[in-house]
């Protein structure tokens, strides 16, 4: 998307917000594609997350501003285990159960959290990936909740599923920002949260948010929807697919 076409849109959205309120200022935000559809050849996706600050009165602040904006996918339930070698085989050991992991996140700020917010209030929004709420399902020991986070996290990152980029937002003038940030092939399918947080001095000044939808589609779509609406023959196709495939490489190699 072109920076003209950024700045048009910006002025329509300003216009629907309707004058700034008076105490605080308000974020106006938006994403150039609000729907994303995973097809054979998706290989990931950048999006632009841009939008203005409305001040109150129209009056710059003296001081600068920051701006973070986090993508977080839908949360699920899962279970994290740790693998030990036990009698040279690796095997699956201890296990740890979480509620809401997100099984997408992303945070793009101005500068790095660490500058913007102290350790209190990154935890109160979840800023970062160390200050996830993942909501342990039973009793953990600190030390294993933190290992098991830490191991969650890391791989995550190493599949680009979680990811933080300290300046992939860019303001200008104060008034507008922009930020690209990507979506990696891996994306689980459902609903993403684009919430973008206007902070000064340490403070959250203001929130707002988008939606995001990702959703299969095309013969994707179909498997998807077979594989959950018919398990069972879903199932029984593929080992049938198997068999008739081993069967054949079977029967052309033989002859070789």
């Amino acid at each position: 998307m072109r920076m003209p076409a950024i700045l048009l849109l910006l002025g329509v959205l300003i216009l629907r917000a309707g004058p700034a309120a008076a105490a605080d200022p308000q974020l106006v935000p938006d994403v150039s594609q609000s729907d994303i559809e995973i097809r054979y050849s998706f290989a990931g996706e950048t999006i632009l997350l841009f939008g203005a600050i409305l001040y109150p009165d129209r009056k710059l602040p003296d001081e600068d501003v920051d701006i973070v904006i986090v993508l977080k996918g839908p949360s699920v339930p899962i279970t994290i285990r740790e693998k030990r070698q036990i009698g040279g085989i690796w095997m699956n050991a201890e296990a740890v159960g979480m509620r809401s992991a997100p099984g997408y996140y992303a945070i793009g700020s101005s500068r790095p959290i660490s500058d913007i917010v102290d350790e209190r209030t990154a935890a109160i929004y979840e800023l970062g990936l160390h200050n996830l709420q993942l909501s342990p399902t039973g009793f953990t020991s600190p030390d294993q909740l933190q290992r098991f986070e830490t191991g969650l996290i890391d791989l995550n990152r190493r599949t680009r599923i979680y990811s933080e980029d300290a300046s992939a937002v860019s303001i200008r003038e104060g008034v507008l920002y922009r930020a690209s940030m990507t979506v990696p092939a891996r994306v689980p399918v459902g609903g993403i949260t684009a919430q973008t947080f206007l902070i000064s001095h340490g403070k959250v000044l203001a929130v707002a948010s988008r939606d995001i939808t990702v959703r299969k589609t095309g013969f994707e779509r179909f498997i998807a929807m077979a594989a959950q609406k018919f398990g069972f023959f879903y199932g029984l196709v593929a080992i049938l697919l198997s068999l008739a495939f081993g069967y054949a490489a079977s029967a052309y190699f033989g002859r070789r």
